[in-house]
């Protein structure tokens, strides 16, 4: 399990402040890229599944900030240097659910409790595993249930498909709360490194705009502390 005194330490200075998270434009980015491939990150299709990968992905265009605490962190500098929760199920799950320091966060609901940009995760091959992640896009009905929720997902690529066209032997729902940044840092978000926490209308996600976001992130790496160490992949991709 992830050590959840981990993002302290490596950020012992800093106060975080917590920003919203833009849902609409991780929806925008998850339909965008539904049956595409960013050509700013590896694809892990041929390498356990890029399903999570491209949940991050989405995830990350909307928070604007990823956690650089080696091992138990969130972020993706290239093959050789992510931590495992950007691209492994479980992993993903485990930061998200207990991350204290910078980055987006959230905790479980029932999957009635869904919003658009929340992430649910099945165990379809392994009935006791879990090992594919979507993200939700949509909800058709005020009271959702699997026919109305309506994701986005690589590893089977899909846009518009809702739950219940899985056959899966469990599933849970992740809402995410919000994120944190630092005090010390700037907030992500913008290119011009200025907080943007007014701005309603998202901006459409497209190659230029992702490259943006690469540029952020090597911002992102200069400003913390402690510098992001090499990992080789874990088990359970998705």
């Amino acid at each position: 399990m992830p050590n959840e005194t981990a993002p302290a330490a490596l950020y012992p200075t800093y106060e975080l402040i917590r920003a919203p998270y833009y849902r609409e434009q991780a929806v925008q980015y998850a339909n965008y890229w539904a049956y595409r491939r960013n050509p700013n990150y590896y694809s892990f299709d041929q390498l356990g599944g890029d399903c999570t990968n491209f949940v991050s992905q989405a995830i990350y265009y909307a928070a604007g900030v990823m956690n650089y605490t080696p091992t138990y962190g969130w972020y993706y500098i290239s093959l050789n240097n992510r931590s495992p929760s950007w691209t492994g199920v479980p992993y993903f799950w485990d930061f998200f659910t207990t991350n204290k320091g910078p980055g987006p966060f959230g905790h479980e609901v029932e999957l009635r409790q869904v919003q658009p940009g929340d992430v649910i995760q099945m165990a379809i091959k392994d009935p006791d595993t879990f090992g594919h992640t979507v993200l939700v896009t949509d909800l058709l009905s005020e009271n959702p249930d699997p026919d109305s929720i309506i994701i986005a997902a690589h590893d089977r690529d899909s846009a518009f498909r809702p739950i219940s066209t899985y056959s899966y032997h469990m599933i849970r729902a992740l809402h995410i709360d919000g994120v944190r940044y630092l005090s010390a840092g700037t907030d992500q978000r913008t290119s011009s490194g200025n907080e943007n926490t007014s701005s309603s209308q998202p901006q459409a996600p497209s190659e230029q705009s992702e490259t943006s976001n690469e540029e952020i992130t090597s911002q992102q790496q200069q400003s913390s502390t402690t510098p992001a160490e090499s990992y080789q992949e874990p088990p359970a991709v998705g």
